[in-house]
Parts: structure tokens; sequence; C-alpha cells
């Protein structure tokens, strides 16, 4: 059952003198963009109006994941925060000395809602921005960069060395869930680590022999591997037999263990092939190369940053407008093109605000013809994307113009906003696993930016009315 806000406001708040129970001035103003029903309405699908077990709060939880994003802490923290500041529990609707949502609530809720809820929230700010007439559209720059997976720097030998952890303990699980008890399962754990070690060894004694030691200890690994891909799929497929068996009576539990070890079984032999091509003298498509056994959708990406010339993550594009407010962003699998991103980013900032932006800038990675054309074709009246290669003489004359290079030069603040959206609200790495967990996280990140820049806007327009 949907429940949208709290009960009646505690008696300890009616002793209290007010000047404890006020809030601070951010928190106020972006307090009261959140009182607009719009942001209440993405969550209505996920619930039944009156049946079930009721829900936290959404005024409470929409509260909470704002002070999560805005101030960086994790979810027990969050709470713990929380429950220790009045002005804290004010803000996010909770009675004093009402309990606040545990940690793991507002997981498996952040999780339920999705990506989606998380789009309609931000295009429900932005329409209230509309609203108050603060949002400006005349301007548009768009830039992109890597939003890092939560994984360790992947090599072959480590990520086999994970993988045989993995399938040992999962099959162990399925086995004191009561499936394929009587299946034997070798646990190669310490094998593994010990080679392990030894490639350690090898790695740190800089020697010209270090090389072959270290493809020969990845290639047993990779042996090790394979033998225990090989036994836990002995115990997934005794353990389905005996699900098919019982039926309707089959344990839930145990059902979801199995499918848990039959997608690492996958995985690791995914690990192998990668590591046998690479032993091989080949190097693995990165298209397609798993860098993780627990976020499978994240891959390498390069951006040709000296400090980190790989990285491992999600690419993400960010278009934004002169007040700093992030109009539209996407989260992407793989390393995908430029260009062929900004177009379509444009439509969508064209069909929520209903304005067509005057100018659009972006980097050189953006410098086709075909994208400036079809600019244009939108009625975009100035388009300052400098084209890639060596441009004729024509194209560096209108490059050269004194608009043109004012473009240019104003574009550049967009990596600042990215870096801005790295240190403050999260996006330096995300901390849910898929594709789908990090455009939540990301999302959930804009959201509390974009919240704290609008709340500003729109307080100083009523001080300068007021003035």
């Amino acid at each position: 059952m949907l429940r949208t806000t709290n009960p009646q406001p505690s008696l300890w708040e009616t002793i209290l003198p007010a000047g404890i129970l006020g809030l601070p001035e951010e928190l106020a103003r972006v307090d009261a963009l959140l009182d607009d029903p719009g942001f209440l309405a993405p969550f209505a699908t996920h619930y039944d109006p009156v049946a079930g077990r009721p829900s936290i709060p959404i005024d409470t939880y929409l509260r909470m994941m704002f002070l999560k994003f805005r101030w960086r802490l994790g979810y027990q923290t969050l709470c713990r925060e929380v429950q220790d500041s009045i002005s804290w529990q004010r803000f996010c609707r909770i009675p004093l000395g009402g309990q606040v949502p545990h940690p793991t609530t507002l997981v498996k809720l952040t999780r339920r809602v999705g990506p989606a809820v998380v789009d309609q929230l931000n295009q429900a700010l932005l329409a209230k921005a509309a609203e108050h007439k603060v949002l400006r559209t005349h301007k548009v720059r768009a830039d992109t960069t890597v939003v890092a997976a939560n994984v360790a720097y992947p090599t072959d030998a480590g990520l086999l060395v994970k993988a045989i952890s993995k399938l040992a303990c999962t099959i162990q699980r399925v086995q004191t869930a009561g499936g394929a008890t009587r299946t034997h399962a070798r646990d190669r754990r310490r094998a593994a680590r010990r080679r392990a070690h030894r490639l350690a060894r090898s790695l740190r004694a800089r020697t010209g022999q270090a090389k072959a030691q270290v493809a020969e200890g990845t290639a047993e690994l990779a042996g090790l591997a394979e033998r225990a891909a090989a036994d836990a799929a002995r115990v997934a497929r005794n353990a389905r037999r005996q699900l098919g068996r019982a039926g309707r009576a089959a344990s839930g539990k145990l059902s979801r263990l199995v499918a848990a070890l039959e997608t690492t079984i996958g995985r690791t032999e995914q690990i192998i092939a990668q590591t046998r091509t690479r032993l091989a003298g080949q190097t693995p498509e990165g298209a397609t190369r798993l860098v993780s056994l627990h976020d499978p959708d994240a891959r390498p990406i390069v951006k040709g940053r000296l400090g980190k010339p790989v990285e491992f993550g999600y690419k993400a594009q960010v278009l934004d407008n002169p007040d700093g407010v992030v109009l539209d962003h996407q989260i992407l699998v793989g390393n995908p093109a430029d260009a062929p991103l900004l177009v379509p980013a444009v439509e969508r900032v064209i069909g929520r605000t209903q304005q067509v932006p005057w100018a659009v800038t972006a980097d050189r990675g953006y410098g086709e013809a075909a994208v400036d054309v079809t600019l244009e074709e939108l009625e975009v009246a100035q388009v300052a994307i400098p084209r890639k290669g060596t441009p004729g003489a024509a194209r560096q004359a209108h490059e050269h113009t004194r608009p043109f290079r004012r473009l240019v030069k104003w574009r550049t603040g967009s990596e600042g906003r990215i870096s801005h959206l790295k240190h403050r609200y999260g996006w330096d790495r995300t901390r849910m696993d898929g594709i789908d967990g990090a455009r939540i996280w990301c999302g959930h990140g804009v959201l509390a930016h974009n919240l704290v820049k609008v709340s500003g806007l729109v307080a100083a327009k009523q001080q300068r009315r007021a003035a």
C-alpha cells in the first residue's frame, strides 16, 4: 500500500521552542520544492492504493535520498545522522521520537522502483523549474565522462581467483540449503590463492623470466577454474533435477541459489575464454569483455586521460545550461561514439521544455557535419562544435569567428560541471551494480544537484521580486 506522508506531528513538536524546529536555509528551499505532488506520482504504479503492507512515506524517502546524495552518506550513516538530528528529522517529515526507516528498507525501495522512476523525478523537477520560470535553455553544452563501476582493477589472474572462490562459496550454500548434497565438489580456493601468491612473487622479481612465469601461473589458474566450473555444473544440474522432482514444494531459497550458481558458472567460463585469448597473444574484445563477476555490464573505456588511460565502468553524457542545471543525462554500456548521442539528447530537452535552444556547443568528439546539419534542421541557430581532423579553409574561418569561439570557451565549463557531480554528488563511482544500478545512482545524484540549483534560483527570483 502506498503511503505518501507521515501521520500527525508528535507531542514533542508542540513542546520544543520554534527556533529549534526550524530548517536550515538550503533544506527549507528544497523542502518547499519537494512539496509538489508531482514528485509522488511516479511511485503510484509500484504500490496498490489500499491493499498490502504500507510502504515507508514517500515524502520521507525522497528527502532521505536527497540528504544521502547531497552529503555522500552511506545508508547506515544516513539513518544514524537523521536519528541524531532534529532538523533532519523535521526535513524528512519524521515525527520527533518516531522511527527512522531501516537502511535495508531504503536499499530495497531504491532497487524496486528502478531507473524509470528516477528519470520521472528529474523530469518533474525540470517541469517545476519551468513553472517558476527559472529554467533557461537558450544555450546548451554537452560533454561525456566515465562513471567508474564499483570494481577493483581487473586482471586475468585476479578474476580467476575470485571466480573459483565464488563458485566454492555458492556450492556450499546450495548444499547447505539441501541441494545436491551427495554430489562431490572439491574446494580449490587454497590452490588458487597459492598460485596467486606465486604470481605476485614473480611480478616482484623483475627478472627476464617473470613474464613467462606469470603466463604459466595464469594458465594454471585457468585450468583450476575450468575444473571448478565443471564441479559446479554437476552440482547445479543435480540440484535442478531435485527441484524438478519437488515441484511446487521446491524451496524458493534453493531455487535462487541454483540460479545464482548457474550465473556464476557462465561468467566464469567467459573469464576463462578471455584468459585463453590473452595467453594466445590476442587482446579480448573490449565491447564484450567481462571485468567483474558482480557487475557484468561494466566495460573497459579509454578516454585518453594520462593518469587513467583505461577506466572500468559506464559512459555518461551530461547536458547543462548557463545556470548549471543538468537538462539531460544518459548512462550507457561500453564506449559508443559521442556524435550520435548529441541530437537525441537535444531532442529530449526540446520535448521536456518545449523550447528550442538558440545555441548548442560540444567538444571535438562531436564534430561531424551530419550533427551540425541535424541540429540546424531542429532550428538551432548557432552550433559551435569544432570539426574532427583538419577542416577546410571555409570551416577554419567559421571556427575563428567571435561567436563560435565564445561558445567554445563557454563549453569548457561542462568539464567543471562533471567534476562537481563527481566530487559532490557521487558520480565518481557508482555503488550499485549493473547498468540499471548505475542509472539509478547517477539519476539520484543529478536530482540532488538540480534540487540545490533550482531551489537557489527560485529563492533568488523571489528576493528580486521582494526588493
